[in-house]
């Protein structure tokens, strides 16, 4: 297997690139199958933070559909395979991971890449990064969570004008509009993502866990369901070993050392 996914151990973190740069970092099988791995291998190392990114000009051009050409195939491709086998699944592993997920976007995120990098917790762009929802170009619908994260951030108009015209959207646009965290110049995005990542890291992870937990369920619950469940998770980490090192870290004047534990 060739390096589709280049690793970078940190102290407590951990950096992942992709890594087909002569196809704009676009998914093949390989890649699906190590950048999965890679993650679930940090978190069942209790990797504390994760940082993803792309090698060379861009973050990733979605789906390599050299690898899903009809002309190529005895029949029509069965494309909810890929989805089900591959995106979904990494998209609920992002999800679900039990620390922060930051994405470096560097260049152009299309398809799929664009709605991989939305997944991640925080995302940072470089100025001259685009996000391009390029299915309607090939007449296909937005996938990897585009429709739910489109919908989510940007509202109902929006959505349905970025992924109907495949318009590109700026970076710094994104950021105006709530899609992402922030852009940052190109030169400074991966010194900034990895100092993110690093304070990240070092932070009582076990409630940025709980705070990712408790923002994602926001959108479909009610409010007296968000006010019990804030609850219930507040008893959790005001029993943690974060919360009494947090404390004291104030009361003495001190910086916390917190270990991201219960």
């Amino acid at each position: 297997m060739t390096d589709t996914i280049l690793v970078r151990e940190h102290e407590n973190w951990v950096e992942l690139t992709l890594n087909r740069p002569d196809r704009l970092n676009s998914f093949n099988d390989e890649m699906h199958i190590k950048l999965r791995a890679e993650i679930e291998t940090a978190r069942d190392a209790g990797t504390r933070a994760v940082l993803i990114t792309g090698a060379g000009r861009g973050f990733c051009a979605g789906q390599d559909l050299g690898d899903r050409d009809p002309s190529k195939m005895g029949a029509a491709p069965d494309l909810s395979q890929t989805l089900e086998g591959f995106y979904n699944p990494l998209v609920r592993l992002i999800r679900n991971m039990e620390c922060p997920v930051i994405c470096a976007v560097n260049g152009v995120a299309a398809g799929a890449g664009a709605n991989i990098a939305l997944a991640c917790d925080i995302v940072l762009a470089g100025q001259s990064a685009k996000f391009i929802q390029s299915f309607a170009k090939v007449g296909l619908v937005p996938d990897a969570g585009g429709t739910w994260n489109l919908t989510h951030l940007l509202g109902e108009a929006r959505a349905k004008a970025l992924a109907m015209t495949a318009e590109p959207l700026s970076a710094q646009k994104a950021a105006d509009w709530g899609l992402i965290y922030k852009a940052v110049e190109d030169d400074a995005l991966m010194e900034e993502a990895r100092q993110l990542a690093s304070n990240l890291a070092k932070g009582p992870t076990l409630g940025l866990s709980k705070t990712k937990q408790l923002i994602q369920l926001a959108s479909s619950n009610t409010l007296d369901e968000q006010l019990d469940l804030e609850a219930k998770t507040q008893k959790a980490c005001g029993e943690s070993a974060d919360y009494a090192e947090g404390v004291s870290a104030f009361l003495e004047k001190r910086t916390p050392n917190f270990k991201g534990s219960a």
